[in-house]
């Protein structure tokens, strides 16, 4: 296997026009494993991890933005305020796998489990993509992951990053596998509540071929919010029935399968035990507010 050692952007994405079957490696947490498993040997590898373009993070005019060469180390110690996406990047792997694992690397590999994946597309990310002679484009994150391990990014382009509007409000991941820590998720899911658009946003991980969205659910926990009147008064409550039943949407629209970890009827139950808790914390943040103690999504700690 030859090995490519761009040292710009611009020259790996002119070696990955020349040569589109090299597949990109960062940290390689996916990639190593699948060549050690003896499931894939690429011909090319484009080594990728110390392009400098790829390591960083802005946050401007209200988008963040992420270099898909951001560690997830690098996130929880300089994203903290963003709150759902650090504690996303504290799920992953162990610290090893952490200090290696890249953003851009969850967005290629693609998996439904992909721990950062739920996160993206609670907060509607888009996926910038680049080729050589500066051509780029953004695809928003369901159009870019097409089906389980499948992208849309062509044989010449890298992935840039992801950037998304940050939202005004508190927001939270979680997930469930067979263990606590170490673990690839059973099921998975991200809230945010966007606060100047009265929404609520829900992703679900590894109970679908790609990642999912609950738009019905969704709606109806916004529309709950807002007959209970928690939009405009963070001391409100929300009845424990209409929790229960968010918690049911959200389980009803998940799509899992069996398989060695777990039973597609575990994974809808966990789907909607996510859900219930997601939605409470999300009311006690508030509750808190700014200053509290809980689980602040959103830019509850984070501008741009």
């Amino acid at each position: 296997m030859d090995i490519l050692l761009p040292r710009t952007l611009d020259e790996a994405l002119g070696m990955k026009s020349d040569h589109p079957e090299a597949v990109p490696i960062a940290g390689g947490t996916d990639l190593m494993v699948e060549m050690n498993l003896g499931h894939r040997r690429p011909p090319i590898a484009l080594d990728v991890h110390r392009l400098p373009e790829l390591r960083q993070w802005r946050c401007t005019d209200g988008t963040l933005f992420l270099g898909a060469g951001m560690t997830y180390v690098r996130i929880i110690r300089e994203l903290p305020g963003f709150t759902a996406l650090a504690q996303a990047s504290r799920s992953v792997g162990s610290p090893q796998i952490r200090n290696r694992g890249t953003i851009g690397g969850n967005l290629g590999t693609a998996s439904p489990a992909g721990d950062a994946l739920p996160v993206m597309a609670a907060c509607d990310a888009e996926v910038v993509l680049a080729a050589s002679g500066g051509r780029t484009r953004a695809l928003p994150w369901h159009q870019f992951l097409v089906g389980p391990k499948k992208t849309a990014i062509e044989p010449d382009e890298l992935i840039l990053g992801a950037r998304w509007r940050v939202t005004r409000g508190p927001g939270s991941f979680s997930k469930v596998g067979r263990r606590n820590a170490m673990v690839i998720a059973i099921a998975s899911l991200c809230l945010v509540l966007d606060e100047d658009r009265r929404a609520v946003r829900v992703a679900l991980g590894s109970v679908g071929p790609t990642v999912l969205r609950v738009p019905q659910a969704e709606a109806f926990a916004a529309g709950a919010l807002a007959e209970a009147g928690v939009w405009d008064d963070p001391a409100a409550l929300l009845p424990p029935e209409v929790i229960e039943a968010f918690g049911e949407r959200v389980a009803a629209s998940a799509r899992p399968i069996d398989d060695v970890r777990g039973t597609a009827a575990y994974r809808r139950h966990a789907c909607g035990v996510l859900a219930r808790r997601a939605l409470r914390w999300a009311i006690e943040d508030r509750q808190a507010g700014p200053a509290g103690h809980g689980r602040p999504a959103g830019s509850w700690g984070a501008r741009c």
